[in-house]
């Protein structure tokens, strides 16, 4: 009989131990570890990995990358300086960390980013790579997730024992394992919104709870709530904080009255967008006996009705501005007071906060005051009606009554004489129209930047079907109502700025342009014959400017419009005042928009806490709420414009068939990117659909060139595209290229 053999326990080998040990070690880099906590951590406890686990550890301490530090008890000895900064992730999984310690942005690959998402403030250290000379990173730990949330779609596994969820966004690069229970019934394919909820250390994905169900993909509600989801946005508001504003009394009282200038006989209306439910600002007009002219800028006084501490003031901080998307506005305050309570609305007495100015015929200032009024709004225009008066320079009797949709007091005086009511303000708007004139023409020649960028809005049908597309300008009626908001914001924060000894405020700043990014402008605007100045700061405006209305009209306008605004430092809400670059002011602020904006808010209630001559206020506090100000207002930009590209693809997926001329606004090495002319649509042509021959990125020139025919497609060539594919979910829009435009 044979004997049996004593069978070997097999050898369990780790692998990638040496780097296990190594992160473990240098992520908690001031505590020290035994080989049985550290077992513990990679989630081991045989006797052969704890053996391979102390043998590691010899030979790390042994090369001098660990010590050890008592007993069987080591840690990382740290060569490198370590940093913070926030990740900037490529959708090729790579990414750069901005940290204020360096003057470049620190590289950091894929393989290092160690489980750090998008934005997320992260530790990192430091290399320079030999070969390319270029600073290279590391990261260490997570500080701070920037999100932890994410829209995306589920996928349910077969089994029905789990699912994935797959992020709409590019950069989310690993999908998220959420397990069946926490699913919250979603169906495969659903469009849920995914909550972060832990990453263990030996998973591949981060784990996740479904937190909500959006809908079927390519819905059109599906979509919507999917861009302020993916945001962190709302779409509603919780019901106590309705509750709250529903039982706000809302009534003007006499009481009230008493405590305020009364300007209700003052001739005030309203200019704004003929779609307009909220009016923020007023324009009242008088004519004074020595010549002057008083003009009021009257603004909602949200204030009152938002008290500190409360859940109504709570919810308006949280959401800090109101989000415009194309087919719908999801306000900063309940529609009692939107769209009631504090909009100024025609025919009707409201509290207002004021800024009120005596003006000489040549825009000067001879006089002004700042305070809270009550006022009545005796008419409403919408921009076209504004505008029509200024163009024709004819009184209101001209335009057709209809067109007000009010019915206006048939005896105002300005001068103690009797006029019609109709006359008088038609002059006063011919008279605005030409205060503002002159204040624009000063802003300018003081060295302000006139950007005005058409902007893409869209018919929709009932069902909120893009039927058609038309390009938004500012006219002479627009530039009216801009340059007395642009002068109330400018004086309020001018009469704070200057006081002694300083004060806490809430300014808008506007940082001069990055210099680096000026001459890449000029690299791209000299390709159309264009040339900028950069002697010094007035020249650089005036070049700008005068760029700004050479393309006027030309192939290259939203191209070369919307690489200038990217040339800008990007404006944002802070205690300390630089002054605004792009305005031309040494300082300025919001305060005529309170019911879309927070920090207009802020700014009423700073500007009356020192007119009744209140202490400087707690500076920190405020540039803390600037900061989340900022942030929120990037946020409502991003879902903003996601809506817009959301809707011209909707649009597109009606013109297939189609050819379009179009204009190339960006050249990569992986295709072409095309903005059709006539409606603003941009997509891209991938470079593996142009089939007429190999191409090739010149980075150089902005261009793509054929290997064989040489032929070149270079930015700012007109072509003829047609449309490839209308993705909804990934908003992306594909072209095939056509060819050149003859």
């Amino acid at each position: 009989m044979a004997r049996k053999r004593n069978k070997k326990s097999r050898k369990n080998n780790i692998s990638n131990l040496t780097n296990t040990i190594l992160g473990i070690l240098k992520k908690e880099r001031n505590k020290s570890f035994n080989y049985k906590q550290i077992a513990a951590i990679i989630g081991v406890n045989d006797a052969s990995s704890r053996n391979q686990i102390i043998k590691t550890l010899a030979k790390l301490a042994a090369k001098q990358e660990i010590e050890q530090v008592d007993r069987g008890k080591f840690r990382a000895i740290v060569f490198a300086e370590y940093y913070t900064g926030i990740l900037d992730l490529s959708s090729k999984g790579n990414g750069y960390v901005i940290s204020d310690e360096f003057d470049e942005d620190v590289f950091i690959a894929s393989n290092n980013i160690n489980k750090a998402l998008d934005g997320d403030e992260v530790e990192f250290y430091a290399y320079k790579r030999r070969k390319r000379g270029k600073v290279e990173g590391e990261i260490t730990n997570i500080l701070n997730r920037a999100k932890t949330e994410y829209v995306g779609t589920i996928q349910i596994h077969e089994n029905k024992n789990f699912a994935f969820v797959i992020a709409d966004s590019s950069k989310m690069y690993k999908d998220i394992f959420v397990p069946i229970n926490k699913t919250k019934k979603a169906e495969d394919g659903d469009k849920v919104l995914i909550t972060l909820t832990d990453w263990p250390e030996k998973a591949d994905s981060p784990y996740g709870k479904v937190k909500e169900v959006l809908g079927k993909p390519g819905e059109h509600s599906t979509e919507i709530h999917s861009i302020l989801a993916e945001y962190g946005l709302p779409h509603e508001f919780p019901y106590e904080v309705e509750q709250y504003a529903n039982k706000l009394d809302t009534s003007i009282t006499e009481e009230e009255i008493a405590k305020r200038r009364d300007m209700r006989q003052d001739l005030t209306f309203t200019i704004d967008p003929k779609d307009a439910k909220d009016f923020d600002d007023a324009l009242s007009f008088t004519v004074l006996e020595n010549g002057l002219y008083e003009i009021g800028i009257h603004i909602a006084d949200v204030s009152h009705y938002l008290e500190e501490g409360t859940v109504l003031d709570d919810e308006a901080y949280e959401r800090a501005t109101s989000i415009y998307l194309v087919d719908r506005v999801v306000p900063m305050l309940p529609e009692i007071l939107s769209n009631g309570a504090c909009s100024l609305r025609p025919h009707e007495e409201k509290y207002t906060f004021s800024a009120v100015f005596k003006m000489n015929d040549k825009a000067e200032i001879k006089d002004q005051w700042f305070g809270r009024t009550v006022t009545y709004s005796d008419a409403r225009f919408a921009y076209e009606e504004a505008q029509a008066i200024i163009e024709q320079n004819v009184t209101l009797s001209a335009v057709e009554a209809s067109q007000l949709n009010t019915t206006i007091p048939k005896e105002v005086s300005l001068t103690g004489e009797a006029y019609n009511t109709d006359e008088n303000i038609a002059f006063a708007v011919l008279k605005l129209d030409e205060l503002a004139k002159k204040m624009r023409s000063k802003r300018m020649r003081t060295g302000a930047i006139s950007f005005d960028k058409v902007e893409v809005k869209f018919n929709l049908d009932e069902a909120a079907n893009p039927v058609g597309v038309f390009f938004k300008t500012s006219k002479d009626a627009n530039k009216l109502i801009e340059e007395f908001m642009l002068l109330a914001n400018r004086k309020v924060s001018e009469f704070i700025g200057k006081q002694n000894p300083k004060k806490t405020f809430v300014y808008r700043v506007h940082d001069e342009p990055d210099e680096a990014k000026l001459a890449q402008l000029q690299n791209v605007v000299g390709r159309f014959g264009h040339k900028l100045n950069f002697k010094d700061r007035n020249s650089v405006a005036s070049s700008l400017n005068q760029l700004l209305s050479d393309v006027v009209g030309k192939k290259e306008q939203n191209l070369v419009d919307t690489l200038a605004i990217r040339t800008m430092a990007k404006a944002e809400y802070t205690t300390h005042n630089i002054g605004h670059y792009g305005l031309a002011f040494d300082y300025y602020s919001h305060f005529t928009s309170p019911i879309r904006r927070y920090p207009d808010v802020m700014a009423h209630r700073l500007l009356q806490h020192y007119l009744d001559g209140g202490q400087s206020a707690n500076e920190e506090v405020y540039e803390e709420k600037c900061k989340h100000s900022s942030n929120m207002e990037y946020l409502a930009t991003k879902a903003e414009r996601d809506s817009i590209k959301y809707m011209q693809i909707r649009f597109m997926q009606d013109h297939q068939d189609e050819e379009f001329l179009g204009v190339i606004s960006g050249v990569t090495d992986w295709g072409i990117y095309v903005e059709i002319v006539q409606n603003k649509c941009e997509g891209m042509v991938s470079v593996r659909d142009m089939k007429d021959d190999t191409y090739d990125f010149d980075q150089d020139h902005y261009a793509m060139i054929g290997r064989n025919t040489h032929s070149m497609y270079q930015l700012g060539d007109e072509v003829i595209v047609k449309v490839k594919n209308t993705d909804l979910v990934k908003k992306h829009l594909d072209f095939y290229m056509v060819g050149k435009a003859e």
